[in-house]
């Protein structure tokens, strides 16, 4: 678990929301403000912890987990998902851009992690450490939730007092920009 930002900075961190087109909102905290020439970049935290569900297929040492991203299949097994959390006092939320639960996520154990390594065209990405939370069955599926243990960032830039995420195009345009304002800020 992750220290929340009062713990890490004594005075309160503001908090804005992402929207998504649905229409689903993604409260936040701003964990950086940067300005690149006249525009305002923000680096954001969701206040709650964000988790993924993946679907077991294959069996013995051909089992695979598949992470489950379409909203039909979130929305089939959401209530089941959302028993299974609240179990260990966890609330399931259907916020924007990713599935988050709302209370104190159980101690990290080493007996209880997995390594996701995802592999993409044209790009090396490190592995990612996932918790398990929990695993639950619907019509005999095999279904595990999962925290990361990095957190989840998004990075927006302000139009008119709200939060626009960046493209991934257009993260990679100002990517160097950031990073060097960001060493220069260091020195």
């Amino acid at each position: 678990m992750f220290p929340s930002p009062e713990e890490n900075d004594p005075s309160p961190t503001a908090s804005i929301t992402l929207t998504d087109e649905s229409g689903r909102s993604l409260p936040c905290y701003i964990e950086r403000s940067l300005f690149v020439g006249d525009i305002e970049y923000v680096l954001l935290l969701p206040e709650d912890s964000a988790i993924e569900i993946f679907a077991w297929h294959g069996d013995g040492d051909e089992e695979e987990a598949v992470p489950i991203e379409d909203d039909e299949t979130i929305d089939e097994i959401f209530t089941t998902a959302e028993a299974v959390l609240a179990e260990q006092n966890l609330i399931l939320r259907r916020t924007a851009f990713a599935l988050t639960v709302a209370g104190e996520l159980p101690p990290v154990e080493d007996a209880e992690l997995f390594t996701l390594e995802i592999e993409e065209e044209g790009s090396e990405l490190e592995p990612e450490q996932l918790q398990l939370l929990s695993n639950f069955y619907h019509q005999e599926q095999e279904y595990s939730i999962y925290t990361p243990l990095d957190p989840l960032l998004f990075f927006a830039k302000m139009n008119a007092g709200k939060p626009e995420l960046l493209s991934q195009e257009e993260f990679g345009k100002i990517q160097p920009l950031l990073e060097e304002q960001l060493f220069d800020e260091m020195d």
